[in-house]
């Protein structure tokens, strides 16, 4: 098989495209079933048409349940697929909780009861033997129970190798030291040039990875599901070509054990697939969720643990399911998330998980009324603090504050560290593609050319998670670029003064 895609001139990879989809356990009716309409139904019955394609899935329970209560249909579709080998499962928490910043047996409990809720609703086409922890949150903690629950690997971002990005190799698997689990690295770039739409056909995307893999390299992508339409309208049909795109070796996670044997042995570091190199070295890699200086965040974790504990030591004497269900859902990280301000922020989120969580407290059938006037206290604090965050305009200063602080736009970069041909050469060449592309009538590039020369002149680039400048590197070769360069600064010597005061420029 190869040789003959080698023998036709095409492209060849092995690729396991990871999806990830979830809806917290008390999302409003009207939001889940518009997600449902533009990117659950589409995503199924995708692969129910297209007997070949192939994914590795995480759907967390709480979202198999509901869809079993609200769109059974869709379920039965689901395991249709699956029965054809189509998707490969993973485990995870079944209600999105950040597991290392849990309680070893709260962890457990999420893992068990994702295992059961999908096992029962799913049938035997569920056979998860890897786990994705929420949020790719990964901790050495979590080794020994992953282990002791029969699980064979876990996936990660790539950032947990070593702190730092770009240093995997393409063609051997992964193995952690001291433990029987394998470890797989989402890789960010990829990931992220779909995920942010700067591709929009299967050929674009070849076009740029291309440079950086061989036909005997691996690409492990990790993706938010709901990006494909829901997110990003339209983006359902740039997926839908990749998965039955036949220029790539679609493939599973443990399928890759076999094609690549060679394994090297790592001690991934604690880290999410948010965590950057500034936040690992600050040891503050949970950031969006548990912010040292987020007071927030502070009180909700008061609320969590004093209510964890509580319901925890009564709910099975008094057989309060219902109090404990609450509590498990109240667990979910998205609370958390959206207090961050960096730039993620929710009013209503941050209400509802609080509201949760107190209210798991009060349907214990017997509660504390001295706990339950604690919680109650902390509740009205956090609420209270989130609009006065709210008010003040701290929550804009803060996601300003994000966003200007990770890069240096590419114009000071060039232009003022007095190399301007450079950033005159990117411009030109965006130009050119800008041409290009409407020439061929493909609008949407264009646009994002325009869209990218707009940024640079701006300043507005620091804010993209692939780099114009970066996309366009895939999309010319590096000759080309390096010969208009020449030609810029050819220019630039032949009209630069002398003097600092340049004239004719």
């Amino acid at each position: 098989m190869l040789e003959l895609i080698k023998s036709q001139g095409f492209y060849f990879m092995y690729w396991v495209n990871f999806l990830h989809i979830y809806q917290p356990g008390n999302q409003v009716k009207e939001i889940f079933d518009r997600v449902v309409s533009e990117c659950y139904a589409p995503l199924i019955d995708s692969l129910l048409n297209n007997p070949k394609t192939k994914i590795s899935l995480n759907i967390n329970a709480v979202l198999t349940e509901r869809l079993n209560k609200d769109y059974p249909e869709l379920i039965e579709k689901l395991k249709t697929v699956a029965s054809r080998g189509q998707i490969e499962f993973t485990d995870s928490a079944k209600y999105h909780a950040l597991l290392p910043l849990l309680p070893d047996d709260e962890i457990e409990r999420q893992l068990t009861l994702n295992r059961e809720t999908n096992q029962k609703i799913l049938g035997d086409g569920y056979n998860a033997m890897g786990v994705f922890p929420p949020e790719m949150a990964f901790s050495p903690r979590l080794l020994p129970i992953l282990e002791k629950m029969g699980y064979k690997w876990i996936l990660v971002d790539e950032i947990a190798y070593n702190g730092k990005l770009n240093q995997l190799k393409k063609n051997v698997t992964y193995k952690i030291h001291g433990s029987n689990l394998n470890i797989f690295f989402r890789e960010r770039a990829p990931s992220n040039l779909i995920m942010s739409a700067m591709v929009r056909h299967e050929e674009d995307l070849r076009n740029y990875l291309k440079e950086e893999y061989g036909s005997k390299d691996y690409m492990v992508t990790g993706m938010d599901g709901e990006t494909f339409g829901h997110h990003r309208p339209g983006l359902q049909t740039l997926l839908t070509e990749l998965l039955n795109s036949t220029e790539f070796e679609h493939t599973f996670f443990i399928d890759l054990l076999k094609t690549f044997p060679e394994s090297v042995e790592v001690n991934p570091v604690v880290s999410t697939w948010a965590s950057s190199q500034k936040d690992i070295e600050e040891q503050i890699q949970f950031i969006s969720w548990n912010e040292p200086n987020n007071l927030i965040q502070k009180l909700q974790w008061e609320l969590q643990r004093l209510v964890m504990t509580e319901v925890k030591a009564k709910w099975q004497e008094q057989k309060a399911n219902v109090a404990r269900e609450k509590l498990d859902i109240g667990l979910a990280s998205d609370q958390f998330f959206w207090s961050s301000g960096k730039p993620w922020w929710s009013l209503e989120a941050i209400e509802l998980g609080a509201w949760t969580l107190l209210d798991s407290l009060k349907s214990l059938p017997s509660p504390d009324s001295k706990i339950v006037g604690q919680a109650y206290e902390i509740y009205l604090n956090i609420i209270a603090m989130a609009f006065e965050w709210q008010r003040s305009g701290r929550v804009r200063q803060l996601a300003k504050d994000m966003k200007d602080a990770p890069r240096i736009p590419f114009k000071d970069r060039t232009v003022g560290a007095g190399e301007p041909w450079v950033y005159d050469t990117f411009i030109d060449l965006m130009r050119q593609e800008m041409k290009k592309a409407a020439e061929k009538e493909n609008f949407e590039e264009a646009v994002l050319w325009r869209d990218a020369i707009w940024k640079l002149e701006t300043k507005n680039d620091i804010f993209d998670a692939i780099h114009a400048v970066d996309l366009l590197r895939h999309h010319v070769p590096n000759i080309d670029i390096e010969n208009m360069i020449k030609k810029y600064k050819a220019d630039y010597d032949h009209l630069v003064s002398g003097q600092p005061e340049q004239r004719a420029i």
